[in-house]
């Protein structure tokens, strides 16, 4: 099996600049490549006549070469053409500097060709095709590209791949768990997913790997909370309460948030250490229950730390937090990178003297240099954000002590199966009293300087306003760029009102500014990125302009729209988008009628997958490259109980059968999460 471990440079005609193009795919070993599964399948076997082949569409043909065509160059371009017929149509096949596959064409040979056709004055043409001579297996794979790395070149190297893997024969499963769950063995499911020699056995071999991806992350995420399952040395007093903290709030806990709340203060007078999650949808008060928290953690005489993924949120956590405490003599402060040395020091010394009881800031919070005195609970906000291995360095400043991770996207059941199998879990379903619903509207561009009208009728009322764009640069793209869209809105429809720009490419120093001064009023509109998601807390401003708002996904939409609505007064969430496609139509139709998170986050888990659930990032997880969360939703089921007597029986992992199963959870961690 050693030999499947070798660099990919070891195969035959890889070179340093195809090795550098692997590497950029994550593909560093022979062992990497065989798991680089494709996307989807040509099947060959489909093929159609010329004539039925529509302009602008991919299909299959099956063609004779009738003639190999003198190339032309265009500029910079080849451009080489040969004539091809199915026996009844006649058809030009197009191939744009690739004199290879050009040279590779043989007169009368026959060829199924897949490719995009298109029709003009003189005649069809399939262009670049993807090409398979008569008597080739029919069925192939299609991979995700990089530039200078060819479908051709993969599929050869893994089928060297392949055959070295048959030299080196192993197993990654016990046998038992492939008898008892009908699963093929892993080399004919490697070998199948790349060559198939049906439909059927592609099937087959997608299912043995999505059980073994499933099985291999739910074990290891149920590990790692069973080693959670140690005696901590922060038991708490369950005969203290948070009374006083409760009658300071200047309102009154929902039961959600009071059932919450006595679940982790409860875990914190065990002797083992909590491990909890703290799911609330947008507004449900979660910080006001992390505050309780640390009220109990500091009666008891224990410090906590809260570590959130941006400076904007945990400022935001700090001046609430320490609203909440500071009267109740608790200290708390903030760290984070923009913090200068002088004050750092300063902190640094407070904290592990113990004067702080309260550490808010961001990772850095988790530096080498920084030592507490009896850190005994740690929070982390937005814990998708941060990876297991920046929660486990933020647990290893203090003895064992209590984790507590928050996060304001509800996760559909299905989701949280796989994502927080190493916690258990609050959920707070409810808003706080007086919360008011937020309307939104779904419109076109034809209809934006209507939707400026409605922001600037509440401007005049004394209101603020976001407007949240996707990008940053200009790009040939048609999304419109934060800092082109800022410099028309100043100049057109919000001509007149005092308006800023927020994206993550400011600095630290720039971002608090822009945010202080729009907390402040003195600015009315505020022109931003995604940046605003979390932790921007403005009660003054009731409407939100979402442009291109096709291109979020539901969630997001709705931690978006969760900006606004967080004061006494109605607001709105304006959503515009020249999409006019039924899929948008029916998000959209989502947004404007549903204000739920969960069930949102249910509609958005079937209408984008779980690969783009968290936008362009899943941290905290490896990607699953080959399961499907909602399709596989029973193999998950059954999983579970798989990976409960695995954990039964051998608790350490230490058995031989679970050698492999151990090894690959140390591929998808790091080893010292794993142990």
């Amino acid at each position: 099996m050693n030999e499947i471990y070798k660099p990919i440079e070891s195969l035959d005609k890889i070179g340093k600049a195809r090795t550098e193009k692997y590497h950029k795919l994550g593909i560093n070993t022979i062992y990497d490549l065989l798991y680089y599964i494709p996307r989807d399948y040509v099947d060959f076997r489909k093929y159609i006549p010329v004539s039925e082949a529509k302009s602008g569409e991919y299909c299959v043909l099956k063609l004779k070469i009738t003639g190999l065509l003198a190339p032309v160059q265009v500029r910079n371009m080849m451009i080489y053409k040969a004539s091809a017929t199915d026996g009844e149509s006649d058809i030009t096949v197009i191939i744009y500097n690739n004199f290879y596959a050009f040279n590779a064409l043989q007169k009368n040979a026959v060829y199924y060709m897949y490719g995009k056709v298109n029709e003009n004055l003189y005649g069809r043409e399939i262009l670049s095709p993807q090409c398979i001579p008569e008597g080739e297996v029919l069925i192939q794979p299609k991979y995700k590209l990089t530039a200078g790395l060819t479908a051709n070149m993969i599929r050869a190297n893994i089928k060297q791949s392949v055959e070295i893997m048959k030299n080196n024969p192993f197993e990654t499963l016990p046998e038992y768990i492939l008898r008892e769950n009908n699963l093929c063995p892993i080399m004919y499911a490697l070998e199948n997913i790349h060559f198939p020699e049906s439909m059927e056995a592609s099937e087959i071999s997608r299912k043995r790997l999505a059980f073994e991806e499933i099985l291999t992350l739910q074990l290891s995420m149920a590990f790692i909370k069973s080693r959670n399952k140690n005696h901590t040395a922060n038991i708490m007093n369950r005969n203290l309460n948070v009374n006083e903290f409760l009658e300071n709030l200047p309102f009154e806990l929902t039961d959600g948030q009071k059932n919450a709340l006595d679940e982790i203060i409860s875990d914190l007078c065990c002797d083992t250490p909590m491990n909890r999650l703290l799911q609330g949808d947008v507004g449900s008060g979660k910080t006001a229950v992390a505050g309780g928290a640390c009220y109990f953690a500091f009666k008891n005489g224990f410090q906590s730390a809260l570590m959130a993924p941006t400076e904007i949120l945990a400022s935001q956590h700090y001046a609430t937090l320490s609203g909440f405490l500071e009267p109740l003599g608790v200290h708390v402060c903030l760290l984070t990178g923009s913090v200068t040395a002088k004050n750092r020091r300063d902190i640094k010394e407070k904290i592990k003297s113990g004067f702080y009881s309260v550490i808010v800031g961001t990772h850095a919070i988790i530096q080498k240099d920084i030592e507490f005195n009896s850190l005994a609970l740690v929070i982390t906000d937005e814990q998708h954000r941060f990876g297991v291995g920046q929660r486990s360095a933020l647990a290893e400043k203090g003895n064992l002590p209590h984790k507590l991770v928050m996060s304001a996207t509800p996760i559909p059941r299905t989701l949280a199966l796989i994502i927080y199998g190493d916690l258990d879990v609050s959920v707070i379903n409810q808003l706080p009293k007086g919360r008011k619903p937020v309307s939104t509207y779904a419109v076109t561009g034809k209809l934006r300087e209507r939707a400026f009208s409605f922001v600037r009728k509440a401007l005049n009322e004394g209101r603020q306003a976001y407007v949240v764009c996707p990008m940053i640069e200009e790009s040939d793209s048609d999304l419109n760029s934060v800092k082109a869209y800022y410099e028309y809105a100043r100049n057109n429809f919000l001509k007149g009102y005092s308006s800023g720009i927020l994206h993550g490419k400011l600095s630290s120093a720039e971002k608090e500014t822009v945010m202080s001064d729009f907390k402040q009023g003195k600015i009315q509109v505020l022109i931003c990125t995604t940046v605003v998601e979390v932790g921007v807390d403005v009660p003054n401003a009731s409407v939100i302009v979402i442009e291109n708002a096709d291109r979020f996904g539901l969630s997001q939409l709705h931690q978006l729209r969760g900006r606004v609505g967080r004061g006494q007064y109605e607001s709105s969430c304006i959503l515009i988008t020249d999409n006019v496609s039924d899929e948008c139509r029916e998000r959209m139709k989502i947004m404007c009628h549903t204000s739920n998170g969960f069930e949102i986050s249910e509609q958005d888990l079937k209408l984008r997958g779980p690969g783009d659930f968290f936008g362009n990032r899943q941290h905290g997880l490896p990607p699953l490259k080959i399961a499907d969360l909602e399709c596989d939703m029973p193999m998950m089921e059954n999983v579970q109980n798989i990976v409960r007597k695995i954990l039964e029986k051998d608790p350490s992992l230490e058995l031989p059968e679970n050698y492999c199963l151990k090894n690959s959870m140390m591929s998808l961690f790091d080893k010292e999460i794993i142990g």
